[in-house]
């Protein structure tokens, strides 16, 4: 095969030759045959095998991997290339087999903060809607770390990250629900909630939201906690996810454990909330018929908070803006958690008709780990399928 890769051309050129219709079906040639499946294994990878090969560079002393030169951003590019590989959930559940889960895990205490941030992105993946690898990480003692990390380090980056793998990591797991619990994790939640980073105050807002909705007795520690007045803040968000999310927290925190609502939430002051509500209610009036399509769900939340708290209907049915035109009445509120935390390939993959795969598009060659001659940078960086400037090429949200 050339160094520049298989011909992709002459490939293509021969495949509409042999599958255009215009000619009668025949056997391949054995060299025929022989080129095309050379050709296509020289572009696939046995998944098991590559990630064997990722999990001994993760076992290596970073002062080792540094002697041989390579570097955080090449570390990161094999991390983002494991991720790919446990987006299948049987490739999560071998990943911890082939003793890749507890060098992946103890990541979360490298030195550079990207290698923290995208360690934690690899077990979000592991564990999103996998039982098995929850328990595994869990019993791997895999929550601590991440709690760290959530709680006290100083890169927020790496706090976001954490708390979404916390979040994957607790969800309909019971047992993990309770460590979390148990591990003051409400306090860190309304730590985080005081955050300046947008994207921290989301996933901490839905997190409290589901545990709320999973176990409604913990309304009462969390009110005590000032989560109420806490949430009337961020309901002035100029994020509308933020708003919305504040919102839905404060209803849920006026349901009763029947799911019924109880028309209080003490700590809320109601001239305070009433007078939100009603910016609320003066924004959306003000809004295009685009903006109130989108905004749909938070003039359903304000609407029935105003109802939940005042015993009323807001204003917002008077103006003929709770259902719009070709709107349906109002569904009770969905499981926003939930579409946060869930990787799209990883919702394919629990439909059990899906066709699974264990191979891939190959990669470049392997970190290799020997005692000659370190490599140079760019050999290094080549093989751990970084970029020039250290970024990886996966195109996911940092």
């Amino acid at each position: 095969m050339a160094k520049d890769g298989p011909n992709w051309d002459g490939l293509l050129k021969w495949s509409i030759a042999n599958s255009d219709g215009t000619q009668p079906t025949r056997n391949l040639s054995e060299e025929d045959r022989r080129w095309f499946m050379e050709a296509m294994q020289a572009q696939s990878v046995d998944v098991v095998k590559r990630m064997k090969e990722i999990t001994l560079v993760m076992q290596t002393p970073e002062q080792v991997l540094e002697a041989q030169g390579v570097t955080a951003a090449d570390i990161e590019g094999m991390l983002d290339e494991l991720q790919e590989h446990v987006e299948s959930i049987d490739m999560a559940n071998d990943l911890h087999s082939i003793g890749g889960l507890v060098p992946l895990l103890g990541y979360l205490k490298n030195s550079h903060a990207n290698i923290r941030a995208k360690a934690a992105e690899v077990v979000t993946t592991i564990v999103q809607n996998n039982e098995r690898s929850q328990q595994l990480v869990m019993e791997a003692n895999g929550l601590e770390p991440l709690l760290s990390n959530f709680t006290s380090d100083p890169d927020v980056t790496v706090r976001t990250k954490a708390l979404g793998a916390i979040s994957s990591l607790i969800r309909h797991n019971k047992p993990g629900s309770i460590a979390f619990r148990l591990a003051n994790g409400y306090a860190a939640l309304r730590d985080a909630l005081s955050s300046e980073n947008v994207r921290f105050q989301r996933k901490a807002l839905n997190l409290v939201h589901y545990l709320l909705h999973e176990n409604s007795s913990d309304c009462s520690v969390v009110s005590e906690l000032g989560f109420p007045r806490i949430m009337l803040h961020l309901a002035s968000s100029e994020d509308a996810e933020v708003r919305e999310a504040s919102l839905r927290g404060l209803l849920e925190l006026a349901r009763d454990k029947s799911g019924e609502t109880s028309g209080r939430v003490t700590d809320v002051n109601d001239d305070k909330l009433k007078q939100i509500l009603q910016e609320r209610i003066n924004g959306i009036s003000l809004m295009s018929p685009e903006d109130l399509g989108a905004a749909r769900e938070e003039r359903h939340l304000v609407d029935s908070l105003w109802q939940t708290y005042f015993n009323e209907p807001s204003s917002l049915q008077e103006k003929g803006l709770l259902v719009l035109p070709g709107e349906d009445a109002p569904a009770p509120a969905p499981d926003v958690a939930s579409k946060h935390f869930e990787s799209p390939l990883r919702a394919w993959a629990a439909n059990p008709s899906a066709d699974r795969t264990t191979q891939t598009e190959t990669k470049a060659t392997p970190l290799l780990l020997g005692l000659g001659t370190a490599p140079s940078a760019a050999d290094v960086q080549g093989s751990s399928g970084a970029t020039e400037n250290g970024t990886n090429t996966s195109g996911r949200e940092q």
